[in-house]
């Protein structure tokens, strides 16, 4: 097990409330290439939310029931489905893609930003809720381009836990934006793409900022590959932890 990451000194544990079973989550960072440096979009969350108010984070949340019923345009990559099933407790493919489909469903939910692909089935797939602007577009949802990038589980006395699973993709996948969903009174309240390290991330979760060094770190080694060592963050011992979810594990 590995030492604690500089981004967790001090965080002690929290029993103002009972134990919760982690659920299930997924999260998307999105990447833009095309500057001379890379950049990941985040949202601001509004000031009223439970969760992390006020702060910079991912597009995400929890697994829907439906996540793994709905179709999709193509399956998710073997390889990616391997990755998604390093670690314990082991999980089932049908979950696997679940937790990729949810990703892309937070995003395009949270942001606009809808990952598909044009699809004859799509109008027929009596997609509604979160999926109705993908139906309306002709798309069904595309996990083919996602890569897990790390995995975290919330500290135990927390009033939400969640067992999350960071994906990103290029934003060349956006296929769809759907207008009018970043406003004052929406959960997001702003959109910004930033360079990892800027300014607008100095405030945001200890989480947050320490996947973004496990991804600046990836990036800086070229493209992205499945076959990746996994960064998984979780309460041990008193503080938090980072082990690695190795090809093999």
């Amino acid at each position: 097990m590995n030492a604690p990451t500089s981004f967790f000194k001090g965080e002690k544990e929290d029993d103002s409330h009972p134990y919760f079973r982690p659920k299930d989550a997924a999260t998307l960072i999105l990447i833009d290439r095309s500057g001379p440096k890379p950049k990941v979009l985040v949202g601001r969350r509004h000031d009223k939310v439970v969760f992390m108010p006020g702060k910079y984070v991912f597009p995400g949340g929890r697994v829907d029931k439906s996540d793994n019923r709905i179709p999709v345009a193509a399956p998710i990559p073997a390889e990616l489905e391997a990755s998604l099933m390093r670690g314990s407790p082991k999980i089932a493919p049908s979950r696997a893609r679940a937790l990729a489909v949810a990703a892309i469903r937070e995003a395009c939910e949270e942001t606009g930003l809808c990952l598909g692909r044009k699809s004859d089935a799509a109008r027929s797939a009596k997609l509604d809720g979160a999926w109705k602007p993908f139906a309306e577009e002709g798309l069904l949802p595309d996990p083919s381009s996602l890569f897990l990038i790390a995995r975290a589980i919330t500290p135990p006395g927390r009033v939400r836990r969640f067992d999350t699973r960071f994906f990103s993709a290029e934003a060349s996948a956006i296929t769809h934006r759907v207008p009018n969903v970043i406003h004052a009174d929406a959960e997001l309240v702003e959109l910004v793409w930033v360079e990892i390290g800027s300014e607008p991330l100095a405030a945001a979760h200890n989480m947050t900022k320490a996947v973004l060094h496990q991804l600046d770190k990836r990036l800086a080694t070229g493209p992205l590959r499945h076959d990746a060592p996994i960064p998984f963050f979780h309460w041990y011992g008193g503080a938090m932890q980072m082990d690695t979810l190795a090809p093999d594990a």
